[in-house]
C-alpha cells in the first residue's frame, strides 16, 4: 500500500493520530481537513469525517478521488452486541452491513440494498487476520475479535433495540459510519478495514458507560494503527 487514508469519527482520536506525523499539508474539503504526511514513515492522509454514514461516506470518496489511496482504514467506537465483548475490547471487521436500510416494503429482507450486487461488504481476510494478530500483540491487555459491524445512523441505547440488530443481522458491535465506508471501499474496488474499541454495551447502560471508557478505548486505537501501518503491503 502506497498510500493509506485513516478515518477517525471523533476529534480526539484523529488528533492523537496526526500528532504523530511528519512533513504535514493540510486540505480542507466538504468541511473536512485532511492532514497529508508520514505517519510511521508511511504516506498517510489522516481526516476526521464526522458522525453518521454519509459523512463517512463523502470521506471515503475524497480520499479516492482527491488523495489517491489504496487503503481506508476506519477506527472509532462501538456498542457491543455479544455478552463476551465488553467495555474495552476491540472488533475488528470481518464485514460490514447496515442494519437500517429497510427496503421491506418492495420485497426486499432487512439490510439489503436495492439492486446492488450485495449489501454486505467484506474485508480482505488476509488484511483483517493481519489486523486481529498486530491488535493483539499491541494490546495484550483487552480481548480482541474479528466478526461482523453493523452501522447506523442511530445511536443504540435501548436493550430491544440491541438484542433485535444482533439476532436479525448477526453483528459483533453497531455503530455509525463503517458499513458506509464499506461500500464506498467496494464501489471503488479498494481495499478496507474497519476498527472498533468497544466503549458501552449498547444497551440501556450506554449514556452511563460512554463518557467513561472513551479514553481508555481510544488510546487502545492509537497504540493498534501506530503498530499496524509499519507492517501493512
Amino acid at each position: 500500500m502506497n498510500v493509506i487514508g485513516i478515518i477517525g469519527a471523533m476529534e480526539e482520536e484523529v488528533n492523537q493520530l496526526k500528532d504523530k506525523m511528519t512533513e504535514v499539508k493540510v486540505r480542507s474539503k466538504a468541511g473536512m481537513d485532511f492532514y497529508e504526511g508520514l505517519f510511521q514513515e508511511r504516506k498517510c492522509i489522516i481526516v476526521r469525517s464526522g458522525i453518521g454514514k454519509v459523512n463517512a461516506a463523502v470521506c471515503t470518496q475524497i480520499l479516492i478521488d482527491d488523495f489517491g489511496v489504496e487503503l481506508v482504514i476506519n477506527t472509532g467506537i462501538a456498542g457491543s452486541l455479544k455478552a463476551e465483548i465488553n467495555i474495552g475490547d476491540m472488533v475488528i471487521a470481518t464485514d460490514t452491513l447496515q442494519h437500517d436500510v429497510d427496503a421491506t416494503g418492495f420485497g426486499y429482507a432487512g439490510g439489503v440494498i436495492p439492486r446492488m450486487k450485495t449489501s454486505i461488504f467484506q474485508t480482505e481476510d488476509t488484511l483483517n487476520r493481519l489486523a486481529y494478530d498486530v491488535c493483539v500483540k499491541a494490546n495484550p491487555d483487552i480481548q480482541v475479535f474479528r466478526g461482523r459491524v453493523v452501522s447506523g445512523d442511530q445511536f443504540i441505547s435501548e436493550k430491544e433495540k440491541k438484542n433485535w440488530i444482533a439476532e436479525q443481522f448477526k453483528g459483533y458491535c453497531t455503530e455509525m459510519e463503517g458499513a458506509a465506508i464499506g461500500q464506498a471501499a467496494y464501489l471503488n474496488n479498494i481495499p478496507y478495514l474497519v476498527i472498533r474499541a468497544i466503549s458501552d454495551k449498547a444497551d440501556d447502560s450506554a449514556h452511563m458507560d460512554y463518557g467513561k471508557f472513551e479514553e481508555k478505548a481510544i488510546e487502545h486505537t492509537v497504540k493498534f494503527i501506530e503498530a499496524l501501518v509499519p507492517v501493512l503491503k
